[in-house]
This record gives structure tokens, sequence and C-alpha cells, in this order.
């Protein structure tokens, strides 16, 4: 479960309020995160660590007593992954890596990855609509 404390002020201060257990995981994933996508930055939303990109969010990461969390597991990373992310899918949305196992660098690797890749389309594609739609208003 996350931590109670709200307001936290950096990433450091995420993992350094969550379980003594959890926080080494963290610290290892957001290392792959970063080195995976040397871009990101971090910042907190919604009382979590958030990666972003010039095109927005690609990943959340959460930190609970028995395992950590990527967020969002969206359909098409799903899909594009095949059967990778069946053992760690949650629930929509949700990816759910048990602290009892070694953490999957390779994977994380991808997810970021193709997170942010995902994230740089999405905004392309909104951003030609935006186009598209004042283009036709004239």
């Amino acid at each position: 479960m996350p931590s109670q404390k709200t307001g936290f002020k950096s990433v450091d201060d995420y993992i350094a309020a969550q379980p003594k257990n959890a926080q080494a995981a963290l610290r290892r994933v957001r290392s792959i995160i970063r080195k995976a996508v040397p871009t990101a930055v971090e910042v907190i939303s919604y009382q979590m660590p958030t990666f972003k990109i010039a095109d927005g969010s690609f990943l959340c990461l959460g930190g609970w007593k028995e395992h950590y969390s990527l967020y969002p597991a969206s359909d098409a990373l799903v899909a594009a992954f095949k059967g990778a992310l069946t053992p760690y899918r949650a629930s929509k949305g949700t990816l759910r890596f048990p602290l009892s196992e070694p953490v999957p660098v390779t994977l994380i690797e991808r997810i970021a990855k193709f997170q942010a890749k995902d994230a740089a389309r999405r905004a392309k594609a909104k951003l030609a609509r935006r186009r598209q739609a004042s283009g036709s208003r004239n």
C-alpha cells in the first residue's frame, strides 16, 4: 500500500516514504527507466513518480508493501508485448511486479521505450487532429 504521506516534492521523497523492502526495487526501476529514456523528466503526479517527455507523461511508478506497479498498461502496450506481460497484469491499466522476484530489467526497459514512443505518437496524432479541425473551420 502506498505511504499515507502526501505532498511529495520529489521522486527521492516518494521512495524514502515507501516500505523499506520496496525502496531498493523502486530505485532500480527508476534507474532502468531513466537509462531507457534519457530525455525523460521526473515529476510527482497523482502522488506517484511520473516520467514525462516533451510529448507528455508516459509512465508512472507506484510502491507497495508486496510489489511495485507501473501505470498505464494500455491495450496497445499489452498487445505489442503479447504474452510477456501476462504474469504482471493485475488489472486493466496496471502492471504489478512482486518484490519477491528479481526486477525484470530488459522487460522494464522495453516497456519504458514503448510507452515513450507511444506518448509521442499520441501527441503527434492529437496535433494533426487539431490542425485538421482548425483548417476545416476556415
